[in-house]
């Protein structure tokens, strides 16, 4: 009995100096402005959130919302094609980038929805075409579905809004994240391992992710409140009821990675449901062609948006 209270007295021992060696302070804000904001990078208040948008480009607009744990620099890819016939506006949406938390921790489906209506009535832009990754491409097709008259074109990407638990890891962490007392854990923690491990599960083709990449979500997940958000966010998922996605009335793109390892490529069969849609799978892609195969996605959805 004493030698098994000693192991356990070891083990409580080696937890905690592993959780300060793993303990990871965040990134002032400040630091991360100077970073990773350029020339057309802005700020607006919105629900008391600083939040970073930026506008490229002339023409007809188009609006382009990231994933969970990402940024608007997710779209890079896009935009450096996109801006030259469209004014390409996209954002860091709450709980993520150098916008941040929301102090009341809803991040709800409707809330976001309700939050980018502001933003775009804000900037003046009532029609618009709109392309959404994962988290992303939940909140643009709700969008679509609570505000039809707004949205012209609508392209999802591995969107999220449907699951099947028989396809999702459990030591993702996503699933890691559903958990709270874990969660709680981990917002205190260095993200680097995390933030490598899934981006090689939203990757097919690991040989592209590079450090700058890396580096980026790293530095990202450290903004002051962010690990948390996330997880805030995490635990919300699948508590709301959903939209009738059979009423979105928008032209709409659906793309999905083949390979996508976090959303399982048949959870695409949801969205055909949506009454005018057109399709493409990419074989050998993941779950952000915007990222892993952004001229080939950008080049279809020019397409798409075109007619």
């Amino acid at each position: 009995m004493k030698k098994l209270l000693k192991v356990l007295a070891l083990i409580v021992v080696l937890l905690f100096v592993a959780f300060f060696a793993l303990k990871k302070a965040d990134i002032p804000l400040e630091t991360l402005k100077a970073k990773y904001t350029n020339e057309p990078s802005k700020f607006m208040e919105i629900d008391s959130l600083q939040v970073h948008y930026r506008i490229e480009g002339e023409g007809k607009p188009i609006v382009l919302i990231h994933g969970t744990g990402a940024s608007l620099q997710t779209w890079n890819g896009w935009t450096d094609s996109l801006k030259k016939n469209y004014k390409v506006i996209r954002l860091d949406m709450p709980g993520f980038g150098l916008t941040g938390p929301r102090s009341d921790k809803d991040y709800s489906i409707k809330t976001y929805c309700t939050f980018l209506h502001t933003f775009l009535q804000k900037i003046g832009v009532d029609s618009f075409d709109i392309a959404g990754n994962s988290l992303g491409g939940e909140i643009a097709w709700n969008y679509a579905a609570t505000f039809p008259a707004q949205v012209n074109h609508l392209i999802l990407i591995d969107p999220a809004g449907f699951y099947n638990k028989e396809k999702q890891s459990p030591f993702s962490v996503f699933a890691l994240a559903k958990h709270k007392w874990l969660a709680n854990i981990m917002s205190q923690l260095d993200t680097k391992i995390l933030v490598k491990k899934t981006l090689e599960d939203v990757y097919y083709d690991d040989s592209k992710i590079t450090p700058e990449q890396i580096a980026l979500y790293h530095d990202m997940s450290l903004r002051a409140g962010n690990r948390a958000a996330f997880s805030d966010r995490v635990q919300q998922i699948g508590k709301e009821t959903k939209t009738d996605i059979n009423t979105i009335t928008a032209k709409t793109l659906l793309i999905w990675g083949k390979e996508d390892k976090l959303l399982d490529i048949s959870l695409a069969n949801n969205f055909k449901k949506i009454p005018n849609l057109e399709y493409i799978i990419y074989d050998n892609c993941g779950h952000s062609p915007q990222e892993e195969i952004p001229a080939k996605s950008v080049h279809d959805a020019i397409e798409f948006l075109q007619h």
